[in-house]
Protein backbone atom coordinates (compact mmCIF):
# COMPACT_ATOMS: atom_id res chain seq x y z
CA UNK A 1 0.00 0.00 0.00
CA UNK A 2 0.94 3.88 -0.62
CA UNK A 3 1.66 5.07 2.69
CA UNK A 4 0.80 8.63 0.91
CA UNK A 5 -2.77 6.91 0.69
CA UNK A 6 -3.43 6.60 4.92
CA UNK A 7 -1.43 9.96 5.19
CA UNK A 8 -3.91 11.96 2.94
CA UNK A 9 -6.98 10.20 4.90
CA UNK A 10 -5.54 10.61 8.08
CA UNK A 11 -5.68 14.98 6.77
CA UNK A 12 -9.14 14.19 5.55
CA UNK A 13 -10.34 13.28 8.69
CA UNK A 14 -8.54 15.74 11.08
CA UNK A 15 -10.16 18.77 9.23
CA UNK A 16 -13.37 16.92 8.78
CA UNK A 17 -13.26 16.65 12.69
CA UNK A 18 -13.26 20.59 12.85
CA UNK A 19 -15.46 21.31 10.46
CA UNK A 20 -18.30 18.86 12.15
CA UNK A 21 -18.36 21.80 14.42
CA UNK A 22 -19.55 24.49 12.25
CA UNK A 23 -22.21 26.16 12.45
CA UNK A 24 -24.28 27.66 9.32
CA UNK A 25 -22.89 31.20 9.65
CA UNK A 26 -19.45 30.14 10.16
CA UNK A 27 -19.48 28.65 6.76
CA UNK A 28 -19.39 31.61 5.49
CA UNK A 29 -17.19 34.15 7.61
CA UNK A 30 -14.06 35.04 6.01
CA UNK A 31 -10.70 33.34 6.81
CA UNK A 32 -7.22 35.14 6.84
CA UNK A 33 -6.24 33.52 3.45
CA UNK A 34 -7.21 35.73 0.83
CA UNK A 35 -10.69 35.93 2.80
CA UNK A 36 -11.84 32.73 1.73
CA UNK A 37 -14.64 31.34 3.62
CA UNK A 38 -14.80 27.47 4.62
CA UNK A 39 -17.48 27.03 1.61
CA UNK A 40 -14.98 28.68 -0.70
CA UNK A 41 -12.10 26.09 0.66
CA UNK A 42 -13.95 23.21 0.50
CA UNK A 43 -15.26 23.48 -3.10
CA UNK A 44 -11.29 24.16 -4.18
CA UNK A 45 -10.17 21.61 -2.24
CA UNK A 46 -12.90 19.00 -3.63
CA UNK A 47 -12.98 20.66 -7.23
CA UNK A 48 -9.47 19.08 -7.68
CA UNK A 49 -9.58 16.23 -5.93
CA UNK A 50 -11.87 15.31 -8.29
CA UNK A 51 -9.73 16.43 -11.08
CA UNK A 52 -6.63 14.12 -9.99
CA UNK A 53 -8.57 11.06 -9.00
CA UNK A 54 -10.10 11.65 -12.74
CA UNK A 55 -6.86 11.93 -14.00
CA UNK A 56 -5.52 8.53 -13.06
CA UNK A 57 -9.26 6.67 -13.43
CA UNK A 58 -10.86 8.92 -15.80
CA UNK A 59 -8.87 10.80 -18.32
CA UNK A 60 -11.27 12.15 -20.59
CA UNK A 61 -13.06 13.89 -17.52
CA UNK A 62 -9.56 15.24 -16.14
CA UNK A 63 -9.45 17.03 -19.57
CA UNK A 64 -12.72 18.13 -19.39
CA UNK A 65 -12.56 19.98 -16.10
CA UNK A 66 -8.96 21.31 -16.81
CA UNK A 67 -10.48 22.95 -20.20
CA UNK A 68 -13.68 23.91 -18.65
CA UNK A 69 -11.67 25.84 -16.15
CA UNK A 70 -9.36 27.16 -18.50
CA UNK A 71 -12.22 28.07 -20.48
CA UNK A 72 -13.69 29.93 -17.64
CA UNK A 73 -10.37 31.89 -16.62
CA UNK A 74 -9.68 33.21 -20.60
CA UNK A 75 -13.57 34.90 -20.14
CA UNK A 76 -11.70 36.81 -17.00
CA UNK A 77 -14.13 35.09 -14.43
CA UNK A 78 -12.74 33.47 -11.06
CA UNK A 79 -11.76 30.09 -10.31
CA UNK A 80 -13.76 30.60 -7.24
CA UNK A 81 -17.02 31.27 -9.35
CA UNK A 82 -15.39 28.08 -11.65
CA UNK A 83 -15.38 26.29 -8.44
CA UNK A 84 -19.39 27.07 -7.38
CA UNK A 85 -20.23 25.66 -10.41
CA UNK A 86 -18.99 22.40 -10.32
CA UNK A 87 -19.41 21.88 -6.97
CA UNK A 88 -22.84 23.73 -6.39
CA UNK A 89 -23.34 23.00 -2.60
CA UNK A 90 -22.33 24.14 0.40
CA UNK A 91 -22.19 23.84 4.29
CA UNK A 92 -23.00 20.66 5.50
CA UNK A 93 -23.81 18.41 2.21
CA UNK A 94 -20.47 20.00 0.56
CA UNK A 95 -18.84 18.63 3.62
CA UNK A 96 -20.04 15.04 3.55
CA UNK A 97 -19.14 15.28 -0.42
CA UNK A 98 -15.59 16.05 -0.09
CA UNK A 99 -15.04 13.58 2.98
CA UNK A 100 -16.91 10.51 1.25
CA UNK A 101 -15.00 11.10 -2.01
CA UNK A 102 -11.28 11.97 -0.81
CA UNK A 103 -11.41 8.81 1.71
CA UNK A 104 -12.82 7.24 -1.57
CA UNK A 105 -9.78 8.20 -3.44
CA UNK A 106 -7.25 7.34 -0.82
CA UNK A 107 -8.87 4.02 -1.22
CA UNK A 108 -8.73 3.48 -4.72
CA UNK A 109 -5.50 4.68 -4.59
CA UNK A 110 -3.80 1.83 -2.59
CA UNK A 111 -2.47 -0.35 -4.80
CA UNK A 112 -1.62 2.09 -7.54
CA UNK A 113 2.15 1.79 -8.31
CA UNK A 114 3.84 4.96 -6.71
CA UNK A 115 6.03 5.36 -9.91
CA UNK A 116 3.35 5.47 -12.33
CA UNK A 117 2.89 9.33 -14.44
CA UNK A 118 -0.35 11.19 -14.46
CA UNK A 119 -1.17 14.59 -15.60
CA UNK A 120 -2.00 17.40 -14.08
CA UNK A 121 -2.13 21.33 -15.10
CA UNK A 122 1.56 21.53 -15.59
CA UNK A 123 4.28 18.35 -15.73
CA UNK A 124 2.80 15.07 -15.79
CA UNK A 125 3.72 13.64 -11.83
CA UNK A 126 3.59 10.52 -10.00
CA UNK A 127 1.33 9.34 -8.34
CA UNK A 128 3.15 9.72 -5.08
CA UNK A 129 3.61 13.49 -5.85
CA UNK A 130 0.22 13.70 -6.89
CA UNK A 131 -0.86 12.32 -3.54
CA UNK A 132 1.30 14.38 -1.60
CA UNK A 133 -0.24 17.47 -3.33
CA UNK A 134 -3.60 16.76 -2.20
CA UNK A 135 -2.45 16.16 1.30
CA UNK A 136 -0.18 19.57 1.43
CA UNK A 137 -3.37 21.50 0.21
CA UNK A 138 -5.71 20.06 2.27
CA UNK A 139 -3.51 20.70 5.44
CA UNK A 140 -2.75 23.98 4.20
CA UNK A 141 -5.62 25.43 3.15
CA UNK A 142 -7.03 23.66 6.03
CA UNK A 143 -4.77 25.75 8.45
CA UNK A 144 -7.27 28.96 7.70
CA UNK A 145 -9.87 27.28 8.93
CA UNK A 146 -8.22 26.09 12.58
CA UNK A 147 -6.93 29.31 12.29
CA UNK A 148 -10.19 30.76 12.12
CA UNK A 149 -11.34 28.52 14.85
CA UNK A 150 -8.28 29.56 17.48
CA UNK A 151 -7.63 25.76 17.25
CA UNK A 152 -4.33 24.08 16.92
CA UNK A 153 -4.46 20.59 14.31
CA UNK A 154 -3.75 17.87 16.00
CA UNK A 155 -0.70 16.42 14.21
CA UNK A 156 1.08 13.47 13.71
CA UNK A 157 4.02 11.47 11.59
CA UNK A 158 2.18 12.10 8.15
CA UNK A 159 3.47 15.82 8.25
CA UNK A 160 6.64 14.17 7.13
CA UNK A 161 5.39 14.22 3.52
CA UNK A 162 4.72 18.29 3.41
CA UNK A 163 8.08 18.96 5.00
CA UNK A 164 9.80 16.46 2.00
CA UNK A 165 8.15 18.61 -0.72
CA UNK A 166 8.87 21.66 1.22
CA UNK A 167 12.73 20.47 0.72
CA UNK A 168 12.18 18.84 -2.79
CA UNK A 169 10.79 22.06 -4.08
CA UNK A 170 13.66 24.85 -2.26
CA UNK A 171 15.32 24.93 -6.16
CA UNK A 172 11.70 25.82 -7.16
CA UNK A 173 11.36 28.49 -4.60
CA UNK A 174 14.11 30.54 -6.64
CA UNK A 175 13.03 29.25 -10.22
CA UNK A 176 9.69 30.57 -9.72
CA UNK A 177 11.16 33.96 -9.13
CA UNK A 178 14.01 33.88 -11.68
CA UNK A 179 16.91 33.24 -9.34
CA UNK A 180 19.52 31.28 -9.79
CA UNK A 181 18.93 28.09 -7.32
CA UNK A 182 22.19 27.59 -4.71
CA UNK A 183 24.22 24.72 -4.86
CA UNK A 184 23.90 23.39 -1.58
CA UNK A 185 20.25 23.10 0.33
CA UNK A 186 20.41 24.60 4.01
CA UNK A 187 21.12 21.99 7.04
CA UNK A 188 17.67 21.31 8.49
CA UNK A 189 17.29 20.10 11.89
CA UNK A 190 13.56 20.03 12.21
CA UNK A 191 11.31 18.68 15.21
CA UNK A 192 8.66 16.45 14.30
CA UNK A 193 5.06 16.25 16.22
CA UNK A 194 5.85 13.67 18.39
CA UNK A 195 9.72 14.22 18.85
CA UNK A 196 11.38 12.60 16.08
CA UNK A 197 14.27 14.68 14.52
CA UNK A 198 14.36 14.92 10.54
CA UNK A 199 17.45 16.30 8.83
CA UNK A 200 18.05 17.60 6.05
CA UNK A 201 21.16 19.04 3.66
CA UNK A 202 24.91 19.44 4.50
CA UNK A 203 26.27 21.22 7.66
CA UNK A 204 28.13 24.38 7.56
CA UNK A 205 27.64 25.09 3.65
CA UNK A 206 24.24 26.99 3.36
CA UNK A 207 23.27 27.83 6.37
CA UNK A 208 20.87 25.96 8.69
CA UNK A 209 17.23 26.29 9.77
CA UNK A 210 16.44 24.86 13.00
CA UNK A 211 12.93 24.05 15.11
CA UNK A 212 9.48 22.84 15.25
CA UNK A 213 8.65 20.82 11.86
CA UNK A 214 5.30 22.50 12.03
CA UNK A 215 6.72 25.81 11.82
CA UNK A 216 8.73 24.65 8.64
CA UNK A 217 5.80 23.48 7.04
CA UNK A 218 3.47 26.33 7.54
CA UNK A 219 6.72 28.79 6.23
CA UNK A 220 6.89 26.72 2.73
CA UNK A 221 2.65 26.18 2.41
CA UNK A 222 2.90 30.02 3.02
CA UNK A 223 0.56 30.30 5.93
CA UNK A 224 3.10 31.60 8.33
CA UNK A 225 5.37 34.67 7.83
CA UNK A 226 8.98 33.20 9.22
CA UNK A 227 9.14 35.99 11.81
CA UNK A 228 5.42 34.62 13.61
CA UNK A 229 7.09 31.23 13.88
CA UNK A 230 10.05 29.88 16.44
CA UNK A 231 12.20 28.81 13.62
CA UNK A 232 16.06 29.65 14.20
CA UNK A 233 17.37 30.68 10.87
CA UNK A 234 21.43 31.26 10.14
CA UNK A 235 22.98 32.20 6.62
CA UNK A 236 21.87 34.36 3.45
CA UNK A 237 20.76 31.30 1.94
CA UNK A 238 18.75 29.71 4.59
CA UNK A 239 17.11 32.83 5.22
CA UNK A 240 16.30 33.83 1.70
CA UNK A 241 14.59 30.41 1.34
CA UNK A 242 12.71 30.96 4.63
CA UNK A 243 11.22 33.87 3.58
CA UNK A 244 10.38 33.04 0.31
CA UNK A 245 9.54 29.67 0.35
CA UNK A 246 6.87 28.23 -2.17
CA UNK A 247 6.05 24.68 -2.05
CA UNK A 248 3.38 24.68 -4.65
CA UNK A 249 3.00 25.22 -8.25
CA UNK A 250 1.85 27.99 -10.07
CA UNK A 251 3.58 31.74 -10.21
CA UNK A 252 5.53 33.10 -7.10
CA UNK A 253 3.21 34.23 -4.30
CA UNK A 254 4.06 36.58 -2.05
CA UNK A 255 4.32 34.48 1.84
CA UNK A 256 1.58 36.49 3.92
CA UNK A 257 3.19 39.75 6.22
CA UNK A 258 4.23 39.35 9.82
CA UNK A 259 0.92 39.07 12.10
CA UNK A 260 -1.05 38.80 8.89
CA UNK A 261 -2.05 34.82 9.51
CA UNK A 262 -2.33 33.40 13.29
CA UNK A 263 -4.80 31.80 15.00
CA UNK A 264 -7.80 33.48 16.50
CA UNK A 265 -7.76 34.70 20.16
CA UNK A 266 -11.17 32.89 20.65
CA UNK A 267 -12.48 29.27 21.63
CA UNK A 268 -14.39 26.75 18.89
Amino acid sequence: MIKQTKDFAEEVQVLAALLQALDGAAWSEPTQFKQWTPDQILRHLHCWNEAADWAVHAPPAFQARLEAGRAHARRGLSMRDFEQVVVNCNGAALLERWATFALGMAHRWQLLDPKQRVKWAGPTMSVRSSLTARQMETWAHGQAIFDMRGRDRPESARLLNIVVLGVNTFGWSHQVRGWDTPAHLPHLVLTGPMGEMWTFGEVGVSGVVRGLATDFAQVVTQTRHLLDTTLQVEGEVARRWMLNAQCFAGLAETPPQPGQRHKALRGA
